[in-house]
Order: structure tokens, then C-alpha cells, then sequence
């Protein structure tokens, strides 16, 4: 049977955990630059075929392809290990403490930034000829992407920084079911089709995620996006990244491990 029940995946989620704050720097700046690359491309994919197409939900539902192929060839991404590390902390897996879990995100932060970085330099190439003419249709939607998403949350002050947060837990609450759901399935298929599921769903709503931000907003300003770094960073990756965090571990991986891994005690009934 390819399913696995769920106190069977969320012992595979500890182990990941584990094994992740054991690898070498250099296996995670690896697996973080190419996590952060293909997302990086999948994004690009998506507004392509929202804009020749018109269809938004379209370009949301093909996005998970980036998605799903950076998981079955072992990247890793922030907003997945932000589940997966803390809970052998919690299950006090032997030598795993909260600096080496805040090391690991530190270099997956890197990793992630720059193959996102990466690709929106080469990306800018190819919307504009090597810089000799302006932006294609594409690399005009993206620079926008990046004034709406700053700009806009800033032009509501403090609903705003609330409205980016909150879209950011609910964001990686759905990303991280994706992660999960690459470990209930030993068959590709099976997979393939849990990770698309929860990850359509936030690309669809217009959730905030820090990876595919990490591209978005660095290729706007390389096109001549009409915000600053500093805006970027204030009103968009700073506080997207504590909402993945947040709705990562509370939402998915405290409430999958509490119930399945450590569950309550049983009733008896006389």
C-alpha cells in the first residue's frame, strides 16, 4: 500500500528533521540554491501562462510543477524546514539544539536567496534582450507584482504589516502540507498529486511566500520596479518569512506531531 497512515509519516517528518541539522554546509547551500532556483523558475512559468492565457487560476493551478520537482530531487526550501527541524527539538532528538536549528536556517535562507537571486538575473536578461530593450509583457507583470505587494501593504500602515503576516502563515500552513504530503505516499504519483493540492491553494489565493518573494521583488527592482530595497524588505520579506514560520510549525507541524506522535491518552469508558 503506498499510503502511509499518520503516526507512520510524522515519524519519517522527526527524522527528516534530524537528518537535515546533521548534513554538511555544503550539501544545505546546495540543496537550498537549486530549492530556490526551480521555485524561482515555476513563478516565472505561472505569470507566463496567466498573461498568455488570462487566466489566473490556470497559471496557480500548473505552479506546484516547480514545487513538486524540487522535492523529489532533495532541495530543500525555508518554509519546509521551518516544520521539519523544530520537531526533533521537540522530540529531543540527541544533539539537536536550537542554534544548530537556527544555523541551518540561516545557511537555507542563503542557499534559497541566492539561487532565487540567480535566476531573477537571468530572467531580466531574457525579458529584455540583455538589457537593451524594456521589459517584455512578463517582466512588466512582474515589476508590478513587486510595487503591489510593498507599496501596497504600506499604504495601510499598520493593517497592512497584519494583512502581509497573516498571508504569510497562511501561506506556509498550506506549503507545509505539501511537504508533508511528499512523505504519505511511497509512489511518485502518489506524491506528486499531495504536494499539488495545498500548494495551488496558496498560489491561487494570492498567499505570501518568502522563496517565490525572493524572486519576485529582486527581478522588479533589477527592471526598474518603482519601490526600494528597503521597501522589499520591510514591507514584504521580513514579516513573510515570521508568518511561514509561524503557520509552518503551529499549523502543521505542532498540531500533526501533538496528535499523532505524542498522543493523549485514551479514554476508557466503564
Amino acid at each position: 500500500m503506498s499510503y502511509l497512515v499518520p503516526s507512520e509519516f510524522v515519524t519519517k517528518m522527526v527524522d527528516a528533521g534530524e537528518s537535515k541539522i546533521y548534513m554538511a554546509t555544503r550539501d544545505v547551500l546546495i540543496r537550498a540554491f537549486m530549492a530556490g532556483a526551480i521555485l524561482a523558475i515555476a513563478a516565472v512559468f505561472a505569470v507566463t501562462v496567466t498573461v498568455q492565457t488570462g487566466s489566473p487560476i490556470l497559471g496557480a493551478a500548473l505552479f506546484p510543477v516547480g514545487f513538486c520537482i524540487l522535492y523529489l530531487m532533495g532541495f530543500d526550501l525555508l518554509t519546509g524546514v521551518f516544520v521539519l527541524t523544530p520537531l526533533a527539538l521537540f522530540d529531543k532528538r540527541p544533539g539537536v539544539t536550537v542554534k544548530a536549528i537556527l544555523k541551518h536556517w540561516g545557511l537555507v535562507f542563503v542557499g534559497n536567496f541566492l539561487g532565487a537571486l540567480t535566476v531573477a538575473l537571468l530572467m531580466a536578461i531574457v525579458f529584455t534582450y540583455g538589457f537593451s530593450v524594456p521589459p517584455n509583457k512578463v517582466g512588466q507583470v512582474i515589476s508590478h507584482i513587486g510595487e503591489d505587494r510593498t507599496l501596497g501593504y504600506k499604504e495601510y500602515g499598520a493593517g497592512g504589516m497584519l494583512t502581509i503576516f497573516i498571508r504569510g502563515v497562511l501561506c506556509n500552513w498550506m506549503v507545509s502540507l505539501g511537504v508533508v504530503g511528499a512523505m504519505i505516499s511511497t509512489s511518485v504519483s502518489g506524491k506528486v498529486i499531495a504536494m499539488w493540492m495545498p500548494v495551488m491553494l496558496f498560489f491561487a489565493m494570492g498567499f505570501e511566500h518568502s522563496i517565490v518573494n525572493m524572486f519576485l521583488f529582486p527581478s522588479a527592482l533589477i527592471m526598474g520596479g518603482n519601490f526600494s530595497i528597503m521597501d522589499y524588505m520591510i514591507w514584504n520579506e521580513i514579516p513573510v518569512v515570521l508568518g511561514n514560520l509561524i503557520g509552518g510549525i503551529s499549523l502543521t507541524g505542532l498540531t500533526l506531531y501533538t496528535t499523532h506522535m505524542k498522543t493523549a491518552p485514551k479514554r476508557r469508558f466503564n
